[in-house]
């Protein structure tokens, strides 16, 4: 375990050395966001009973921003390793596939946590908020980081420029990310958006998450997690075949 414990201590003091720009300035982009939306639509939009539309938007804003921190740290770093070169000082030591992915995923999902944390902890008073199901509100979050955070390194492994990965992050994941349901239920939709929406794994980590806070979610929260956990899978399983055979690694 030597070898996995010391990349994982890398990768938390990479953004740890940086905790302005990978913690706070999230946290910041949060804050703002739920400013602008409250200000702009609180009392003319209700989405469930009893439950305010910013008290709706804290639980969201709090998921989008563990998931995109968790693609971040994963991403960005890999990325790096491979333009500046020193990705060699990963490959060379006898590190299975399973202690680089282990140790750059859970590392992920560390940030993920932290910068939810940060937000939930700025938004809070904002809005009035229950705990209907605390462990729902874990296994999601969890669940949720672990799964960018692998896509994040299937990112970093496919992209050979900064620019590349940019693409990946603004096209895929950014997009996936607004249309899960962050800053309105999709009941809200018309039908064949919300058809759409329901191809959207994404929509299932961020409405199982609001789940534990009110008990009232847009799907049954044992069909969210069924499909995260088999997002997880799929996600997890090309990631660890990109990294056993090495591909875009082992130039």
């Amino acid at each position: 375990m030597q070898g996995f414990l010391t990349l994982f201590q890398k990768e938390l003091l990479r953004f740890a050395k940086v905790s302005v720009q990978t913690v706070a300035a999230p946290v910041l982009t949060s804050l703002l966001y739920l400013l602008i939306f409250s200000h702009a639509l609180e009392g003319r939009v209700m989405v469930f009973e009893k439950i305010s539309y910013v008290s709706f938007l804290v639980p969201g804003l709090v998921m989008m921003a563990v998931l995109q921190n968790a693609f971040a740290n994963a991403s960005s770093s890999l990325i790096q390793s491979k333009v500046t070169g020193n990705i060699v000082f990963v490959l060379l030591p006898p590190l299975s596939h399973w202690e680089v992915f282990g140790a750059y995923v859970l590392a992920a999902v560390v940030r993920g946590l932290a910068v939810g944390a940060g937000v939930f902890v700025v938004t809070v008073w904002f809005a009035r908020l229950s705990f209907a199901s605390p462990l729902w509100i874990v296994v999601f979050a969890i669940l949720g980081s672990a799964i960018l955070g692998t896509m994040g390194l299937i990112g970093g492994i496919w992209a050979e420029k900064f620019d590349q990965i940019a693409a990946f992050q603004n096209f895929l994941i950014m997009p996936a990310t607004f249309l899960a349901g962050v800053f309105y239920s999709v009941h809200s939709l018309p039908p064949f958006w919300q058809t759409v929406s329901h191809l959207n794994p994404f929509f299932y980590m961020v409405d199982g998450f609001r789940y534990g806070f009110f008990g009232v979610s847009d799907v049954p929260p044992t069909t969210s997690l069924a499909i995260v956990t088999a997002t997880l899978a799929v996600a997890a399983a090309l990631a660890l075949s990109l990294l056993r055979r090495g591909y875009k690694l082992r130039h």
